[in-house]
């Protein structure tokens, strides 16, 4: 299998570059005469080798989208669907997780049952084999490498990613906990282990085809208000309304930590204006009712919302969302919604803390290289009983199933936007100033800042209103 080294250099004796994704495709067809094939057919002139030059790479679009759908529709996290958490359904969940997401690694790449390479390894000690399972156990040997327990419905075995292998290495330091994953290389004599030649993941299809509104739209997301907090930039805010009074805005997401919420952490009482659970909302809801009522408002809650913590969050209840103006639609969180047939998953972001701390090299300043890696594993919180509460249920609803158009997320208070395979990952940022954790982290925060995407075209914008206007 030609490593990344070797292909990079093919290239470069043509004269060529090449973009990670197409080094990526080759790497996983394993097959370098695609090099000979993509060079050949070139246009006069090509600098840099796209994926978009990829003989095979013809787009398509995940889903259909009709014309007589409504301008907004909640597809996935409507009020009402998350259901209660019962550790019975855990064994359900986990088994949910992987029929969804082994399905999608199976359609990238041939796989075979574990239970085939361990009870007769002999039969496969000559070829490449395919194997997906969900991640069990990770450690570093006394010898360096990476030892990755995986397991299917037929049975586990030990795959060993070799520290020699450097590219492979390097991608398998970023394996996580309970993620499925697909892998090919070869077993042992004994069928006791697994050489790691390449990892496949779930992933979104390099020829991903995001759809674009048929009709003009404008929707602007935000997240993380934090309305009670001492922190909270009310100047900034009443900015950011006019602005929206004058815009031709049709749509506001709130992904989540509408207020700052009571208990959340130690010491919480001291950097509270409001500190009652009730009058934060009466604010918010306040706010919200001074906006244009010509826009259709999405909120879903987050970690700081009087909600259950345990994911999927429900939608605020009715004690609170009866403060609210009629143009205000309250979903779950995750949610996925259509916005003029535009897919936009919002997903508050809680499990960035999780993330962060496992993937070498994540940080939250770059906050959207970690939506990258949720989109890679088509997952929101891989990882089971780290900081992120999951309620066990029957059905795994923190799987990515349906790819959307726009990923919205907030949580590190950090803007930040980036494309990934077609598809807009865009966190908002906050509307409160550092805070006094932040300091103790050396966070420094993006405030008052919105990003607005036309649903056309799907370009963006990041608005900024920490600074008053000029003149």
């Amino acid at each position: 299998m030609p490593n990344e080294r070797e292909i990079v250099q093919r290239f470069l004796d043509h004269g060529l570059m090449a973009h990670p994704e197409v080094i990526s495709y080759i790497k996983e067809q394993n097959n370098p005469a695609l090099i000979d094939t993509i060079t050949s057919g070139l246009p006069e002139g090509t600098v840099v080798v796209s994926p978009a030059h990829i003989p095979s790479a013809k787009p398509e679009r995940d889903g259909m989208r009709f014309l007589s759908d409504p301008v907004l529709e909640i597809i996935e996290g409507a009020a009402g669907t998350a259901g209660p958490s019962n550790l019975d359904d855990a064994s359900r969940y986990f088994r949910d997780r992987y029929d969804k997401l082994s399905s999608m690694v199976k359609a990238r790449s041939p796989s075979m049952p574990i239970e085939a390479l361990t009870k007769t390894p002999s039969r496969y000690m000559e070829q490449e084999c395919g194997i997906t399972g969900i991640v069990s156990d990770k450690k570093t040997t006394k010898n360096g490498n990476i030892m990755v327990e995986l397991e299917d419905t037929s049975g586990n075995i030990r795959v060993l990613f070799s520290s020699k292998k450097t590219d492979l290495f390097r991608e398998s330091e970023s394996i996580l906990l309970d993620e499925v994953i697909g892998v090919k290389g070869s077993p042992s004599k004994d069928g006791m282990f697994f050489f790691a030649e390449q990892i496949i993941r779930p992933d979104i299809p390099r020829n991903n085809a995001p759809y674009k509104s048929k009709e003009p739209g404008k929707a602007v997301f935000i997240s993380d208000v934090h309305v009670g907090s001492n922190t909270f930039l009310e100047g900034e805010w009443n900015r950011f309304a006019d602005w929206l009074s004058d815009s031709d805005t049709s749509y506001l997401l709130i992904a989540g930590d509408l207020v700052d919420g009571i208990g959340i952490y130690p010491g919480q009482g001291d950097e509270l204006t409001i500190k009652n659970i009730d009058e934060q909302y009466e604010v918010f809801a306040s706010m919200v009712n001074d906006l244009p009522m010509r826009m259709e408002i999405v909120i879903s809650p987050g970690n700081h919302d009087a909600i259950r913590g345990a994911e999927p969050q429900p939608a605020l209840p009715e004690r609170f969302t009866r403060f609210f103006p009629s143009n205000c639609t309250f979903v779950e969180n995750p949610a996925m919604v259509s916005l003029q047939g535009v897919r936009v998953l919002m997903y508050h972001g809680r499990s960035f803390d999780d993330m962060i701390s496992m993937i070498p090299g994540a940080s939250y300043e770059r906050s959207t290289d970690v939506m990258v890696e949720m989109l890679k594993r088509r997952h929101l919180t891989p990882t089971y009983g780290r900081r992120t509460p999951i309620a066990a249920s029957p059905t795994d609803r923190m799987v990515i199933s349906q790819i959307p158009e726009i990923f919205h997320a907030g949580h590190v208070h950090i803007t930040g936007a980036t494309d990934y395979r077609g598809v807009l990952c865009i966190n908002t940022g906050t509307w409160q100033s550092q805070t006094s954790f932040q300091k103790q982290m050396n966070i420094t925060p993006t405030p008052a800042q919105a990003i607005s995407v036309d649903l056309q075209t799907l370009q963006f914008e990041i608005l900024d209103f920490l600074e008053p206007p000029s003149g």
